[in-house]
């Protein structure tokens, strides 16, 4: 049963990830445009060719024979025979489907079989290169870790890494961060004792830096404008010894519930939510809040390996779109703080034009507000002022991260 689970996820995660890839290879064996293919059909053809080319352990002949009896199900017998044809095709002549390369195709073959967007890896290797960009396909390609944050208010690390021992998981301790633990086998997180008994919280260990940036002390009002799900927003409450107050703010309310569920686990009492707009942040709570944290929407092109459809649904007209909502909120949430206040500004996207350059525009029209020294603020210091995490380059995920302080009034 475990392993027919596995190899359904395999499967599924698999496909999904491939996508557009899947329907470049598909191209090769049928002779009709793919949107006339029935739906269904269209997702069998994929699984069927996903596992021809993709899994060894699969027999081609296994990989032919389910799909044709999926077809049986959900269409009449000609599509059947059409399914047989195109993957027994796909047998007899992979070579039919061998990606682009040499000279003037090296980026798109580059993007086939790696499973991206051929215009985001043409963007990549315009930013960083071509071995580089290969380096962070590869990466986007990895298994993703599981990391966890020791709960402070109820644990260390070294008494979560026992706890964890003795629940049955295997653990190694994070080198970005004091709490940051890195699970490297374990059963359902549903079942797994520690992280329900509050003495853990699942996070990525690079968001684990931002609250450690914002640098929040007992006591302060601090206000987290886009806090879903609660992983930085609890994680600031831990630092605070959980005194003080803070305001988590989203747009949607079964979101905000999670928070609270998230806080209730884990002993936190300091935490209010709120459903509020971050572009209205500065307008409820003008020059109150003795820090601010931004985690800004963004495209998430940091975090790709954790979504195996996300590569898909992104597009080079969103990534335009979002630096205007992104000024937006930064406008609104630098009006919430006091007078030698902290604003941090965070995302999880490696994309200037949402990173730096949002930053820098803010800096410029608000002469009241500096740069201070980001990496500095990090558990492992850094030289930046503004602290830019790749995955090629820092193994981690892609994060942006800088601290601004608001100058006290004359």
């Amino acid at each position: 049963m475990i392993q027919d689970r596995r190899f359904v996820t395999e499967l599924v995660y698999g496909a999904v990830k491939a996508g557009d890839t899947l329907d470049w290879i598909l191209r090769r064996y049928v002779n009709r445009p793919l949107r006339k293919i029935p739906p269904m059909i269209r997702e069998i053809l994929r699984l069927g060719l996903y596992q021809i080319f993709y899994l060894d352990k699969v027999p081609a002949s296994a990989a032919c024979n389910t799909a044709v009896e999926l077809a049986k199900k959900y269409s009449h017998p000609g599509t059947v025979k059409f399914v047989n044809a195109v993957l027994r095709t796909a047998v007899r002549e992979p070579e039919k489907a061998k990606f682009p390369d040499g000279k003037g195709h090296a980026t798109e073959g580059l993007a086939l079989a790696s499973q991206h967007p051929y215009w985001l890896v043409k963007r990549w290797v315009k930013a960083f290169g071509f071995e580089e960009t290969q380096a962070l396909c590869d990466f986007d390609n990895g298994q993703p870790l599981l990391s966890v944050r020791a709960n402070t208010l109820k644990a260390d690390r070294d008494t979560l890494l026992a706890a964890l021992k003795e629940a049955g998981a295997e653990a190694e301790p994070s080198k970005w961060t004091p709490e940051g633990v890195i699970i490297t086998a374990h059963g359902s997180l549903d079942r797994l004792q520690p992280l329900q008994d509050g003495l853990c919280q699942v996070q990525d260990e690079s968001s684990m830096l931002v609250a450690h940036v914002v640098d929040p002390q007992p006591g302060e009002f601090i206000i987290d404008c886009c806090s879903a799900p609660g992983g930085k927003t609890t994680h600031l409450a831990a630092l605070m010894q959980d005194k003080g107050r803070i305001l988590a703010g989203d747009i949607y309310d079964h979101k905000l519930d999670r928070i609270q569920e998230n806080a209730d686990r884990l002993g936190i009492s300091i935490i209010g939510t709120q459903l509020l707009d971050a572009r209205e942040v500065g307008h409820s709570y003008p020059g109150q809040a003795d820090r601010v944290l931004v985690d800004a929407p963004c495209s998430g092109l940091g975090v790709l390996r954790r979504k195996p459809d996300a590569r898909w649904n992104k597009t080079e007209a969103e990534i335009g779109e979002l630096p205007a909502l992104q000024h937006e909120i930064i406008e609104s949430a630098a009006a919430a703080v006091k007078p030698g206040g902290i604003l941090v500004y965070s995302t999880c996207t490696i994309e200037p034009a949402e990173n730096q350059a949002i930053v820098e525009a803010f800096l410029a029209r608000h002469p009241q507000f500096q740069l201070e020294q980001t990496g500095d603020y990090l558990p492992v210091k850094r030289p930046e002022a503004m602290v830019q995490l790749y995955p090629q380059r820092d193994g981690t995920d892609g994060f942006f991260i800088a601290r601004m302080r608001r100058l006290p009034e004359a």
